[in-house]
């Protein structure tokens, strides 16, 4: 009965562990108080703007765009108030409203990356995801795509990790590794499960 509470208790880990293959990620917790576009798609030396939509009653937290595959490994890139220059990339807090904007310009193939809108507060901050794509075909003058409505929770525990990413990140090493770890964690439950229960059976005899 032990090993089963074991077997349980790292089954719960995995599942809603926010690096598990099978967690569900923070970002579908918190939907229903920010909400982005989960694809953008701009010309290469050309501009894009992301809106990402808050609750009014985190209008006068911090709010930044961060880039990385990864949220917890992401690189800020702007912030408010914002408090360091950068000549590509502004961001604007449109508080009455309850959204804030992110502009990059002059984008380059290296800009193409997973994005996350994020509204820092006490605890866990509240982010959700983005993805750049950089075309090399023409497109319209400027490419700017806006969330017109808060996405629902249920909507969004549909996206699970791992993502397999268009093309060039799909089935990266990341999502390899990470289901390497997943059998091999459930292989030493398994393990230490037989090991007990031979034990016990050699000493009822």
């Amino acid at each position: 009965m032990k090993t089963a509470g074991i077997f349980f208790s790292l089954f719960n880990a995995l599942v809603f562990s926010p690096f598990s293959p099978l967690g569900l990620t923070k970002d579908a917790v918190d939907s229903v108080e920010l909400s982005a576009p989960e694809e953008v798609t701009a010309t290469l030396g050309g501009s894009a703007t992301v809106s990402c939509k808050y609750d009014l009653r985190l209008k006068y937290n911090t709010k930044y765009w961060c880039k990385g595959l990864v949220y917890y490994l992401c690189k800020i890139v702007v912030k408010t108030p914002r408090n360091r220059p950068n000549v590509r990339s502004l961001i604007a807090d449109h508080k009455e409203e309850g959204v804030f904007t992110v502009t990059m310009t002059q984008l380059t193939e290296r800009d193409e990356s997973m994005y996350w809108c994020v509204i820092a507060r006490s605890g866990i901050d509240i982010y959700k995801r983005v993805q750049l794509f950089i075309s090399h075909t023409a497109m319209t003058p400027s490419t700017t795509t806006e969330s017109n409505s808060l996405l629902t929770a249920t909507e969004e525990t549909r996206h699970i990790w791992p993502i397999c990413f268009p093309f060039h990140v799909c089935c990266s090493w990341w999502a390899h590794l990470r289901w390497i770890l997943l059998f091999g964690m459930l292989a030493c439950v398994a393990s230490t499960h037989i090991a007990v229960w031979r034990m016990t059976a050699a000493g009822s005899v």
